[in-house]
């Protein structure tokens, strides 16, 4: 007999997503979106955040950071791309 059947075979992750959306002090609407990988014990195992910006004068951001949990527990950035779409001036 295996020892292995005792623990459950599951080792899925849940995928939980958190969006806000508002306007900073400079007329900008952010929008914040982060989706984290969570184990079956709770923990965040990854993490991807993408924060658009659009100005006051039509241009748009998107910040996107894809983190993972290193060996001491924390998050760490492994990825980052930053887009900017700028404004026809039409």
């Amino acid at each position: 007999m295996s020892g292995n059947q005792d623990k459950p075979a599951d080792d899925s992750l849940e995928l939980v997503e958190v969006e806000t959306e508002g306007i900073d002090d400079a007329g900008n609407v952010v929008d914040d979106d982060l989706v984290v990988a969570v184990d079956r014990d709770g923990n965040i195992v990854a993490a991807d955040e993408t924060v658009t910006v659009v100005t006051a004068d039509g241009d748009i951001v998107v910040d996107e950071t894809l983190s993972v949990v290193g060996d001491d527990g924390q998050l760490h950035a492994i990825e980052g791309d930053t887009t900017v779409f700028e404004a026809d001036d039409d």
